[in-house]
């Protein structure tokens, strides 16, 4: 009579899905499964293959620079005897089981259960002192640490501030870190398997940080894959995601320690050797037979119920998705090879009213090559710019001055373009139900005067 185990819906977005993902936890002293007390059962349910997460870990399993995780198909039925003590077996599909990383897993992988283990929410690899503090500190708050980093080890957090101490030092050479608390091989190739399948929602978290008891030096480890190789699929759903800026290494141009990696010429050799061998690595006959296997497998479940209810495809596209993937992966090198000679993203500040005019000001760009970089700055009513009232081009310094501008709704776009022709759209974006408009800050001049931003399509 007494339970083994609890069950819990799981998941930061997708808890909000008619079809819940779940995690159940095997109580202490009452066995494992597999080695594992904490079983995720993914449903992936906005992801039309139901097949993207699996094969990303079993790709990971053939790259030995890489630590992947454990992961298997799923048939799932749920008696629910809360409601009605007679209750039957229902049939709720295909899932997805992925190996927790945890203590348990640190250890089944030959690694040290004893050490720093965080699971990134949402960190930018700044020095957050308000709230990435020791647990020994009066003021540290578990609560909003744990919005940053999920703690799953060790929570010791004296390894991660001095990490973070020297990292947004800018007059500690990232050079110097290489060889004392960062592997570059390690962020190498996990950033080139991302950037190569597309996987663009990593830029400050789906990821987990981890150090070994003893040691200096912190590793990424892959989380999270159902969103890799969607471009063509987004394209079929009239969605708009993966595009602009986020193609490539200025995805990660927002986050410290990515940025500073990329400024080091060494660490931009590694990538680069990195994205060419995990490329031959992901070959399409690879990636088509591991596609034929998969669709084997989950389509007897895609086209019934209950998940028939939920595919956001035809058979039709679900047919011509499949066959993309590979093709993708080389549109997505080539954007990585390009993105290296663009303009880096920057953001937008908020229009500042200055008496009769309003200022505009945005951060400086950089570029690899160092060339001169100049922007340009418009202004709509609509997130489209098909009604462009302001216009102003060739800017040199980072900020420029508009006339005062009437009670209203407004959109301020700006772009910047090297000496070779190449342009970069602002880190800012605005949300819609079809995704994101780039480059763009979306603004309401008030009836005072006063400025207020604005983020999303009402």
């Amino acid at each position: 009579e007494a339970p083994n185990a609890t069950v819990q819906v799981r998941g930061q977005t997708s808890s909000n899905n008619s079809q819940k993902n779940y995690k159940v936890e095997l109580k202490k002293g009452k066995g494992t499964w597999r080695q594992q007390r904490a079983i995720a059962l993914n449903k992936h349910m906005g992801e039309g293959m139901r097949f993207r997460n699996k094969m990303a870990y079993d790709l990971i399993r053939g790259i030995p620079q890489m630590m992947g995780l454990r992961t298997q198909f799923v048939h799932l039925y749920v008696k629910d005897k809360t409601q009605t003590a007679g209750a039957s077996f229902v049939d709720h599909g295909l899932y997805t089981q992925v190996e927790q990383p945890n203590k348990t897993a640190l250890r089944a992988h030959g690694l040290d259960e004893n050490g720093q283990l965080y699971k990134v929410n949402f960190f930018e690899f700044l020095r957050y002192g308000d709230v990435i503090r020791l647990k020994t500190d009066p003021a540290y708050d578990k609560t909003a640490f744990e919005q940053l980093l999920e703690i799953k080890g060790s929570d010791d957090h004296q390894k991660l501030i001095e990490m973070l101490d020297v990292l947004n030092d800018e007059t500690s050479p990232m050079e110097d870190l290489f060889e004392t608390t960062f592997d570059t091989e390690n962020i190498a190739y996990w950033m080139a398997f991302q950037i190569l399948l597309g996987n663009t929602d990593t830029q400050s978290r789906n990821m987990y940080l981890y150090s070994p008891l003893n040691s200096k030096r912190w590793y990424i480890l892959d989380w999270d894959n159902d969103a890799m190789l969607s471009r063509t699929e987004w394209e079929y759903r009239n969605y708009s995601d993966s595009l602009s800026w986020e193609r490539g290494v200025s995805n990660y141009w927002g986050n410290v320690l990515f940025r500073r990696c990329l400024q080091t010429k060494r660490f931009r050799q590694e990538l680069d050797a990195a994205i060419e061998e995990l490329f031959r690595y992901f070959s399409a006959d690879r990636i088509g037979e591991m596609t034929a296997r998969y669709r084997s497998l989950v389509e007897p479940f895609v086209w019934q119920q209950p998940d028939l209810l939920h595919e956001p495809l035809s058979r039709e596209e679900y047919d011509r998705v499949a066959n993309s993937l590979h093709k993708e992966i080389t549109e997505n090198r080539e954007a990585y090879r390009e993105s290296l000679k663009k303009p880096m993203p920057f953001y937008i500040g908020v229009p500042e009213p200055q008496g009769d005019e309003l200022r505009l000001m945005w951060d400086a760009s950089f570029d690899f090559a160092a060339e001169d970089i100049t922007y340009t700055a418009e202004l709509a009513k609509d997130y489209r710019f098909t009604t462009t009232f302001w216009t102003e081009e060739n800017i040199r310094l980072p900020e420029t001055v508009v006339y005062a501008l009437p009670a209203g709704h407004y959109f301020l776009r700006v772009r910047a373009a090297n000496e070779s022709g190449y342009t970069q759209d602002a880190f800012d974006y605005y949300v819609m139900e079809t995704g994101k408009a780039y480059g763009m800050k979306s603004f309401f001049v008030e009836a005072d005067g006063s400025v207020t931003e604005d983020f999303y399509d009402e």
